[in-house]
């Protein structure tokens, strides 16, 4: 809470600042907070502005800062360095958040970058950097401490000394054999108040699994989500530790499945930047206009194979848009469910089925309810109890079917390897209006001859 309010009030003093020009002050605001508050500070203003905080960050932040930017906005920075400053940069942080930066840029500024790093740092890159990053070889640092399981508590305690400092977010030691493979966990809470004379083996926790290399990112973070951990050991496939994953890494996974899931169903970008350019902008939200005017077009074809109907009874074109409109909101409501079970690991073959049938049960339902509401109005505004009654029958046929695409079409597309995110809600709104004009349209032929 007191973070927020100063981070607000620092804002408002950087823009008077700005607006006055005073860029010495601007300096001093923006020298004062941490590392990710001056990002959020960047991300929260135009480009020209950003450009201007970032050219007054002490040499020292730029890294920190870095580091805590948006993907796409950080990358913006990166390209226009030269290869030596961002080598300096990248070599004062952790190798995973090295190697996401690393996977980001053109393999020749990487390959440029890697060439002036030293050996060892080199050496130590390459391990992360040969996994993907959205699995949790990619997520992974290699900054680990290790012991062996016949060593004593005391003696592990004068290992710990001998260190100048020790990785963050360290919970527990890692204990591994000669040949590496990963054996159990010391937690520090134990290793402090235990005998000295007692052998790690004697107190090492071994009924945690260590998360194999090739997991997928979102797996890993629910695995944090769901046991409370702060650090989890990484593996390869012979159960040789690679190095390990925290707690600050699972969130910035969690935070990107996030944006990823809310942008997708806007048909935008995961990466869209709030002050994109114009010419930035534009073009990544034209390719899903276009899309969707492909599928206005279809529901459009269906409304004129029943012109002649319509020009009979014009309180069709009135009403046809409530039918259209009603179906969208109920599939929307079921799509949003199923992606947010998708997303977090609800969904199986045990519980789909009834899900869907859930789902159309509750399409059903609502049907019969807003069927009657909307047939009584009807029938009062246009006076025209068989009109009431094709609405009415239009009303359920919608709100049945939509139950059963918003559940049916994001597993589909899912097994068919497609972002039910990104690809789902156009689909579910050409099914809805299509239906929904279809059942209206159609049936007020029948009725009406």
């Amino acid at each position: 809470m007191n973070s927020s309010v100063t981070t607000e009030k620092q804002l408002a003093q950087l823009d008077r600042a700005l607006d006055a020009g005073t860029l010495g002050d601007v300096a001093g605001i923006v020298g004062d907070l941490s590392p990710g508050d001056v990002a959020y500070l960047i991300t929260s203003y135009p480009p020209r502005i950003r450009q201007v905080i970032w050219s007054l960050l002490e040499p020292e932040q730029e890294a920190d800062v870095l580091n805590e930017l948006p993907e796409d906005l950080r990358n913006q920075i990166l390209v226009e360095m030269e290869p030596k400053a961002l080598a300096l940069i990248v070599g004062q942080l952790d190798d995973d958040d090295v190697a996401d930066i690393l996977h980001d840029l053109p393999n020749s500024i990487t390959e440029q970058v890697l060439g002036i790093m030293d050996e060892t740092d080199r050496t130590r890159l390459a391990t992360v950097l040969a996994f993907p990053d959205d699995v949790a070889g990619g997520l992974m640092s290699t900054d680990t401490i290790s012991i062996r399981a016949d060593l004593t508590l005391d003696v592990v305690m004068r290992y710990l000394r001998r260190h100048a400092e020790i990785p963050q977010n360290t919970d527990s030691i890692i204990v591994v054999n000669r040949e590496d493979h990963f054996v159990g966990l010391l937690p520090i809470r134990i290793l402090l108040v235990a005998d000295p004379a007692q052998s790690v083996r004697e107190m090492m926790l071994t009924n945690r699994d260590a998360i194999p290399a090739q997991l997928p990112a979102a797996e890993v973070a629910r695995l944090f989500e769901r046991n409370d951990w702060i650090s989890a050991p990484v593996v390869d496939e012979k159960n040789r530790l690679l190095g390990r994953i925290t707690i600050d890494d699972v969130v910035d996974v969690i935070r990107e499945e996030a944006d990823h899931s809310l942008t997708s169903l806007g048909g935008i970008g995961e990466d869209e930047d709030t002050f994109a350019t114009v010419m930035q902008t534009a073009p990544r939200r034209a390719v899903w206009l276009g899309i969707n005017l492909l599928t206005a077009f279809i529901a459009s074809s269906v409304i004129n194979v029943f012109q002649d109907t319509i020009e009979k009874v014009v309180a069709l074109a009135v009403l046809m848009p409530i039918v259209a409109s009603m179906g969208g909101v109920a599939g929307t409501q079921t799509l949003t469910v199923l992606i947010r079970g998708l997303a977090m690991g609800q969904l199986n073959s045990r519980n789909q089925r009834w899900l869907v049938a859930r789902e159309a049960l509750v399409g059903i339902a609502n049907g019969i309810l807003w069927a009657l509401v909307v047939a009584a109005a009807a029938s009062v505004w246009f006076e025209d109890w068989t009109l009431g009654a094709v609405i009415a029958a239009a009303m359920m046929i919608n709100l049945m079917t939509a139950g059963l695409a918003g559940a049916v079409i994001p597993l589909t597309l899912k097994r068919l390897g497609i972002d039910p995110a990104l690809a789902g809600g156009v689909v579910l709104t050409t099914v809805t209006d299509v239906v929904g004009f279809l059942s209206f349209l159609g049936l007020a032929a029948i009725f009406y001859g």
